[in-house]
């Protein structure tokens, strides 16, 4: 009797296929078997609790998407706001690492952006 792939295998292949891992290196960078991937993948078993949140955090979508609850791979409920100002020190290091500091320029579109981000959050 052939098992018919439910939406949860059918979206953990195309996120998978989407980026063109092999069952095998996903398998490897999350510690899985290659043979759990292939079963999850083909419908033959329900992947547990803990592979389906390590899916969605490792491509980065939430569980709706992946229970098909929504084809928006934020969800239904996703409404990330990112919390980004001026006194924060790791963006601070990001944007220093973003700008040339041999650059003339350099200074003012440090200040630009800071500004925005300060906007944004306003």
């Amino acid at each position: 009797m052939k098992v018919k792939p439910t939406i949860v295998a059918t979206r953990m292949r195309e996120l998978r296929e989407g980026i063109k891992l092999s069952q095998g290196k996903l398998a490897s960078m999350l510690g899985f078997q290659q043979t759990a991937i292939f079963r999850y993948e083909v419908g033959q078993s329900f992947p547990p609790y803990q592979v389906l949140m390590k899916y969605a955090d490792f491509f980065d979508v939430s569980l709706d998407y992946i229970f098909g609850r929504t084809d928006s791979p934020q969800g239904k409920l996703y409404d990330c706001q990112a919390k980004v100002w001026k006194d924060n020190k790791q963006m601070q290091d990001f944007i220093e690492m973003c700008f040339d500091p041999s650059s003339p320029a350099n200074a003012k579109l440090k200040e630009t952006l800071l500004h925005l981000m300060e906007e944004q959050n306003g």
